[in-house]
């Protein structure tokens, strides 16, 4: 009956309407980003093995005289100025045309104050924004020039390019192609997807209907899980075709076409590197828990880390160097999503830029790694080469810490009257560090895609017992809406499947005074 993700206002973003069903446009708010002031963050104040000291990293040049241009500088993006600023350098801020102004503020609370030297917009043609970006520069001499977020890719290839300073180049001109990127490995001889895009239902429609269902449909240039659906039939994926080629994309701009993919079936998983000159060092493997959720079938539940010298890691790794070369990515932060598949791996698309999530994963990498993540190897690839050098192939086995990241996930929908679940959160032994938008008044909703997740927690422990443990109390919290209590005010369902239930039964009041039917 409700198959909700389909409409079209949850892919209209970034504009916070489309979070909150049946709220006004005025108190509507974007919980799981970045305001400000408004956000709150947590971090443990009684875990002694969290104050070890991390590796710090200086320039090994004179900064003080030279900046760094960052396209696009958006959640993780962030965090790489905030490095890259720690060592020296002064900061250009390039904004690609169309990029959602929402997202220019979308500072991660985790990050500390950015302070650009000047803020620029790409204007009419690649030339004329350099002359822009060196006019900003001023007197300082640009060193480097780096995505900071998925759309800032394209034009950060080009201009760095145009610059002189270290670049992937523009020999494949649209790195950000999901159907350019399968195509090119197919080339290599690597296991690909099969699939068609296009802009017009009927470019696609062959495809669709001789591929067996379910398939994938999503956005040729997307972040996370934006746009991104399951199609069990013929209809629906015609049916979401069209919802796509009217929508508006999380970082801003129309969808430029849609690709059909084959479904893979298997576990997920992300590797992340960063290279320089085209070598590639393995910073992190992940595994995806995600799972169907409020009628969604791609929704982020967490991250779990891999131990470089397990079975699918020494699959991985190899594999993931080989899309990176094939693509030509020879310099800078990547983050490849695999398929890991009965033959073995398969990638399901490769970002050219950091491991995104606001990079609250940070505190967690340096734990596991010993003082390191992809942050500052990223920094080290294009500005440290002395440093980038001794870094490591590959993150050491076994890690130097336990944890993995959890992402909430809201399974209910009302105007928060309190937070009681987040001091439980704090309470775990295991816990580090929380980071959410949510607070007394804020509205909450269904948690659907990445972006519409209700906060990250950091957990980490030494006993594995008592990680497990903390991670099943959470989610005990998440099922039975114990993490927030609601204002009576506002009507809340268990889950959009009960909806039908609701309009057969009378009130009643549940003791946490939401309104339940």
């Amino acid at each position: 009956l409700f198959v909700y993700e389909t409409r079209l206002e949850t892919l209209n973003r970034p504009t916070s309407e489309a979070f909150h069903v049946a709220a006004s446009a005025d108190d509507s708010m974007r919980v799981y980003s970045s305001d400000g002031p408004s956000l709150i963050r947590r971090l443990s104040s009684d875990r002694p093995e969290l104050r070890k000291p991390l590796v710090k990293r200086f320039s090994t040049m004179d900064a003080s005289k030279e900046c760094v241009v960052v396209v696009d500088p958006y959640s993780t993006g962030c965090l790489i100025c905030e490095e890259i600023q720690k060592r020296g350098y002064q900061l250009v801020a390039l904004w690609t045309k169309g990029f959602a102004p929402e997202m220019k503020t979308h500072i991660p609370i985790s990050c500390g104050k950015l302070n650009y030297k000047t803020q620029v917009d790409e204007v009419g043609s690649l030339i004329e924004t350099a002359e822009a970006v060196k006019k900003a520069a001023g007197a300082f001499k640009i060193v480097g020039c780096i995505a900071g977020g998925e759309a800032g890719v394209d034009l950060a290839d080009a201009l760095s390019e145009n610059l002189n300073v270290r670049s992937n180049g523009t020999d494949i001109p649209n790195k950000r192609d999901k159907k350019i990127q399968q195509e090119l490995i197919k080339k290599r001889g690597l296991r690909s997807v099969r699939q068609a895009a296009g802009t017009k239902f009927e470019e696609v429609e062959p495809f669709l209907k001789r591929e067996p269902y379910p398939v994938v449909l999503k956005p040729i240039e997307s972040a996370g899980s934006d746009g991104v659906k399951l199609c069990h039939n013929f209809e629906e994926a015609r049916e979401h075709f069209n919802v796509l080629m009217k929508s508006q994309m999380v970082n801003g701009g129309d969808c430029p076409a849609v690709l059909c993919q084959e479904f893979l079936r298997g576990k997920e998983y992300v590797v992340d590197h960063v290279s320089r000159d085209g070598v590639h060092k393995t910073v992190m493997v992940w595994v995806y828990d995600k799972r169907p959720a409020n009628g969604s079938a791609f929704v982020y539940f967490g991250c779990v880390p891999v131990a470089s010298d397990s079975p699918e890691a020494k699959l991985l790794i190899p594999y993931v160097r080989r899309v990176l070369d094939s693509l030509d990515v020879r310099n800078g932060p990547s983050h490849a999503e695999v398929m890991m598949m009965d033959d073995g791996p398969c990638l399901v698309e490769m970002n050219c830029r950091a491991h995104g999530g606001d990079g609250n994963w940070r505190p967690l990498c340096r734990a596991l790694t010993g003082g390191y993540s992809q942050v500052e190897a990223s920094v080290d690839a294009f500005l440290d080469s002395r440093q980038f050098k001794i870094t490591p192939d590959r993150p050491p086995s076994p890690f130097k810490a336990s944890g993995q990241e959890v992402i909430l996930v809201s399974f209910s929908s009302g105007t928060v009257k309190s937070t009681p679940g987040f001091d439980e959160i704090e309470k775990l032994k295991s816990f580090v560090y929380l980071e959410t938008g949510v607070k007394k008044g804020s509205k909450v909703d269904y948690t659907v895609d990445l972006f519409t997740g209700i906060g990250s927690v950091i957990l980490m422990h030494e006993d594995p017992k008592i990680l497990a443990d903390d991670v099943a109390f959470i989610r005990r919290m998440e099922k039975e809406n114990k993490i927030f209590e609601y204002e009576p005010s506002r009507t809340v369902f268990a889950s959009p499947s009960n909806i039908l239930d609701a309009l057969l039964r009378p009130i009643t009041f549940s003791s946490q005074n939401q309104q339940s039917y």
